[in-house]
């Protein structure tokens, strides 16, 4: 057996680093200053063990510096420094991490990991995605340490001799070659910055050298024109916020701070509904919040926005692995820096721990929910209408979120309460017992909710898309429960006891109603019903309309599936029993015929809105009704 070492061939592995590592090119960015902030980070613990002396007033910070005329980027910290040794092992070996190296070798002094952003040695490559040469000036912090400068093009072969630099940290000059071109904009950078180091532990600054080169000339003008001088801004402001609210324990939190946080994250000029603030130290450390956004429409709720952090550094929006995919309709930020992601930092390797946070995030949520509906549930709700959506979603795609809020889930009824399904079943045990009757559109079934109501009933309302679905996981969850629209069989509810003279008027309006309408499908049935201004309704099985709605949807054909619709009518009404004294009259045959689609018609409007033709037919029918009238008086 033949045993080997494998080889990489260093001319191909710097090619394949900056095409293929990374998703974005402007990731550089992100990398440069992470590696800045960890320099400073690190010279800040050192300071902290009496490694390193501190020096006072010092402040802390990794300026990013836009030199457009020359075409270069600089980004520089005041932080650790490097010798010339640890340049040439940090930089010049490939992938090997100077924050793994220091996390290492003072392990028994630190927290695992600390908070250093960097592990993977490979972020500074990201800089040749856009830059045809990159130069390096380093100054360690270590007494008597010499200032280094490490050039290199992009290829195997770098330069190194002394520095001029005579300041403590790293200077990290960037030439921008014709495929960074684009990052030669201060609206860029300052677009890149804000998208990845906003939340940052250290303070960034940008220059732009262009625009302070047009203050100076300014203020040299107004000088030699005798007119005041007009102050340079010599000390700008931080473009990040070090200290993000998710930092802060919950109690120290106030109602304005959250809100406040949430307009500055998400330009949302709305106020949220309310937040979960996750605080979470084992055994995976876990910090954010989330928020619950007032939504203006249905579609609203496809809109949100969970961003990821690792160590303050901006990962992703919207992680299904961590975050779970119906959460993702809300907005918020979560840091985890025990996120495991792969060596680009863009996207998330397997892990358990990824599960276990999803489940975590899951419980928080159902157990704010539980709370607001036991302690708070008039404010509760208030917010259902906008929270109903996200929350019948997740118990569509996790069992377990329902299992946890089951008890918590509301039901807006037609006279405007809100119950739960126990509540609902209590409440109308003695007219339907184990049954929810719904309206999917409180106008168009307006002639159906006022029978319920006149009959001391009621019905919720369940009157978007999710809903369908919705129904059929609660009468899987919950067996012997089922839901019916309100007409599905409002007849049966309804009716007064059966009559022999309401069976024989069945056969014989079912005989008149086909041959008027040349229905031959047509089912009519005769009933008592107590409801004496209604002549007559259509009676669609429930799941004969869900197979229709399931069609509708998801463009389903179910071929030549019969539909289980009924006409009936109502003996209790003065207009069918009109009918049924005339139907056999021939001498008033168009009389006869004018009611019944009349009465056909009516019912079909109560159902669903009529088609263009017979709405036609409709209004022409109405207006000959009304000249019949006028004739008569």
């Amino acid at each position: 057996m033949e045993k080997g070492n494998l080889s990489i061939n260093s001319e191909n592995i710097l090619p394949i680093i900056k095409k293929w590592l990374y998703s974005e090119s402007d990731i550089f960015l992100r990398e440069l200053v992470s590696n800045g902030c960890d320099a400073i980070t690190k010279l800040q613990k050192l300071v902290g063990m009496g490694e390193a002396v501190a020096e006072q007033d010092t402040e802390y910070k990794v300026r990013v510096i836009l030199d457009k005329e020359n075409s270069v980027i600089k980004v520089v910290d005041n932080g650790i420094g490097m010798t010339a040794d640890e340049i040439k092992e940090y930089i010049t070996q490939i992938a090997f991490s100077g924050a793994s190296d220091f996390i290492n070798k003072y392990k028994d002094k630190i927290d695992e990991g600390g908070d250093i952003i960097g592990h993977f040695g490979l972020g500074f490559y990201s800089a040749f995605m856009v830059a045809d040469k990159v130069q390096i000036d380093s100054l360690s912090y270590k007494e008597g340490a010499k200032a280094s400068k490490w050039i290199c093009d992009g290829g195997i072969e770098f330069e190194m001799d002394d520095s001029d630099l005579n300041e403590r940290g790293t200077v990290i000059t960037l030439y921008i070659g014709e495929s960074g071109k684009s990052f030669l904009s201060p609206y860029k950078i300052k677009e890149v910055l804000a998208k990845y180091c906003y939340f940052m532990p250290i303070e960034i600054y940008f220059e732009d050298i262009e625009e302070i080169n047009k203050k100076k000339e300014s203020a040299e003008e107004n000088k030699d024109n005798g007119e005041k001088d007009n102050d340079i801004d010599d000390s700008p402001k931080p473009i990040n916020n070090i200290n993000p609210l998710w930092l802060k324990q919950p109690k120290d939190c106030t109602d304005d701070e959250y809100k406040e946080f949430y307009h500055q994250v998400f330009t949302d000029y709305n106020e949220p509904l309310f937040w979960i603030h996750l605080n979470m130290d084992y055994p995976f450390r876990l910090k954010g919040i989330l928020y619950f956004p007032k939504l203006k429409h249905e579609l609203d709720s496809i809109e949100g926005q969970v961003k990821l952090y690792n160590n303050q550094v901006f990962i992703a929006d919207n992680i299904k692995e961590v975050i779970p995919e119906f959460l993702l309709l809300l907005k918020g930020t979560i840091d985890c820096p025990d996120l495991p992601l792969n060596v680009s930092r863009s996207f998330l390797q397997n892990d358990g721990y990824v599960t276990k946070m999803s489940g975590y995030i899951t419980k928080k949520v159902a157990d704010k929910l539980n709370s607001l509906f036991k302690k708070e549930r008039e404010e509760y709700e208030k917010f259902w209408d906008d929270i109903s959506q996200f929350i019948k979603y997740g118990c569509l795609r996790e069992k377990e979120f329902y299992d946890k809020v089951k008890d918590s889930l509301l039901f807006k009824t037609t006279k405007g309460t809100y119950v739960t399904l126990s509540e609902y079943l209590d409440r109308n045990k003695e007219k339907h017992e184990n049954k929810v009757f719904y309206v999917t559109d409180e106008k168009q079934q307006a002639q159906y909710i006022k029978m319920f109501e006149d009959n001391g009933m009621e019905a919720v309302i369940l009157d978007t898309k999710l809903d369908n679905p919705y129904m059929s996981s609660i009468e899987m969850y919950n067996s012997g429960v089922s839901f019916a629209r309100i007409d599905a069989d409002i007849a049966d509810t309804l009716k007064n006891e059966s009559s022999d003279e309401d069976a024989a008027l069945t056969e014989k309006f079912e005989k008149l109603f086909k041959e008027v309408l040349k229905k031959d499908e047509l089912k009519v049935k005769v009933e008592s019903l107590k409801a004496y201004d209604v002549s007559g309704v259509i009676q669609l099985s429930e799941q004969s309309r869900r197979m229709q709605e399931m069609s509708s949807l998801y463009g389903m054909n179910f071929g030549a599936m019969p539909i289980d619709e009924t006409l009936v009518l109502n003996s209790n009404n003065n207009v069918v029993k009109l009918l049924s004294k005339i139907a056999d009259n021939e001498t008033r045959k168009d009389d006869v015929e004018i009611i019944c689609r009349q009465i056909y018609d009516l019912a079909v409007m109560s159902h669903k809105p009529l088609e263009m033709e017979a709405m036609t037919e409709f209004i022409a029918r109405s207006n000959k009704i009304l000249e019949m009238t006028a004739k008569d008086n």
